[in-house]
This record gives structure tokens, C-alpha cells and sequence, in this order.
């Protein structure tokens, strides 16, 4: 299997005064082109920070991160936020959509940030694919969550990333809604080939992926294929 991540001795060390934090300590793995993998462990394990150090959005202390054998931490401050914004996707349990954009504005958004054309047919197809036909025009806040977070993710595949980074994207969420976004996960990741890494503390959850990497202070202490 194509390596499209490779993680060398990353580690994040917080100082406060005299104090020091490790998050994550020395950690090395890889992943390859279309796996889906689950990071869990408990609250305060140092997943989150992996996740984002991978995503290129929290610097670590030292340790390199590989993205289609690009290392995002030699590039200059521009060009990582260009890499960032083409070849990475966060989907956080936090939404993070735009108020005043409805769900095709919302969706298009990142596409049109690049100054690339938004193709309307894979647009309309996402939006079916999603169940969000009749909700295309309203704002976010004329929708449930598990709608928003559904807006989330087609707007994250609409990039076609390289890598989908998804941090608790179900934490906010009823059973039922949380059981439809791991299903459109699973869907991307079959019909698209889309490389997934999601972090959670869910183990039904986690049972779902092809690959669970389990975090305890910071380190990685199991790594085991399901699938």
C-alpha cells in the first residue's frame, strides 16, 4: 500500500514556568493511500494533539510529518497554509460553518478560497449523497446537527484532500446521527478511496475503521489492523 502519511518521532512538550507537559512523546506511524484509521484513547491522551500537529494547524516540539513526502514543517508559513488547504481536511464535533452562507455556499466555500471553479455537478451529487436536497438554501442555523455536520464533511470531500482529519466529529451528537456520519465516512472512504484519520473515544465508533491506534500519555502503545 502508497505510504501518504509518514509520522517520525513527533513529540509536543507545553512549558508553563518551570513545568513541562508532554502530550505526545516520540511517536512514529504510517498511513496509507484510502486507510481508515481510528485514533483513540482516553481525554487528555494526546489524540487531539496528534491529530493537529498531523493537520499542520499546532507545531510540535520536534519529529517530522510527511504528507505525500512533503515535510509541512520545512515550508514557509504561505506555502504551509496553501499545502494545508489543499491536500488536508479537519472536520471537528464542532461544526464550523459560516452563519450567514447557506449549505451550497457553505460547501463551495474552501473551493472558491482556492480560486478554482466549483464543478455544480459534483456539488449536486454531494448534496444528494448527503440527504440535504431540501436544505440546500437554509443557513446553518435552520439545521440539526447532525445536518451541519453532514455540510462539514461534503464540504471537506468537495476539496478532495489527500488526508481527512475528523476530531470527535461525532461528540456533539445523538446515536442515531452519530451512526449516520461514521456511515458517510465509511462511504467516502470506499467510493472515493479518501484516506481517513479519526480521532475518538468511542470504541463502536472505532470498531468502524480498518486500523485502531490507541494513545496512552502520548505514546502509542497498541496498533492493530481489524480489517
Amino acid at each position: 500500500m502508497e505510504s501518504i502519511l509518514k509520522v517520525t518521532n513527533l513529540s509536543k512538550v507545553y512549558t508553563e514556568k518551570t513545568i513541562k507537559t508532554v502530550a505526545v512523546d516520540n511517536v512514529s506511524f504510517e498511513v496509507g493511500k484510502g486507510e481508515f484509521v481510528a485514533i483513540v484513547g482516553a481525554s487528555g491522551s494526546g489524540k487531539s494533539t496528534l491529530l493537529h500537529m498531523v493537520g499542520g494547524v499546532d507545531t510540535p516540539t520536534s519529529g517530522t510529518v510527511e504528507v505525500k513526502n512533503v515535510n509541512i514543517y520545512n515550508l514557509n508559513e504561505s506555502k504551509q497554509a496553501e499545502f494545508r488547504r489543499k491536500e488536508v481536511a479537519l472536520i471537528y464535533q464542532f461544526y464550523n460553518l459560516i452563519p450567514v452562507l447557506n449549505v451550497e455556499e457553505n460547501m463551495s466555500l474552501p473551493i472558491k478560497l482556492d480560486g478554482k471553479k466549483v464543478d455544480k455537478q459534483e456539488l449536486e451529487q454531494m448534496i444528494q449523497n448527503l440527504g440535504l436536497v431540501e436544505r440546500r438554501k437554509n443557513l446553518p442555523s435552520e439545521l440539526s446537527g447532525g445536518q451541519q455536520q453532514r455540510v462539514a464533511i461534503g464540504r471537506s470531500l468537495l476539496q478532495k484532500p489527500s488526508i481527512l482529519l475528523a476530531d470527535e466529529p461525532t461528540g456533539n451528537l445523538d446515536s442515531e446521527n452519530s451512526k449516520e456520519i461514521i456511515e458517510l465516512l465509511k462511504k467516502a472512504n470506499k467510493d472515493y478511496n479518501q484516506t481517513i484519520i479519526l480521532v475518538t473515544h468511542d470504541e463502536k465508533i472505532a470498531n468502524q475503521a480498518d486500523r485502531i491506534i490507541t494513545i496512552a500519555d502520548g505514546k502509542i502503545i497498541k496498533d492493530e489492523r481489524l480489517n
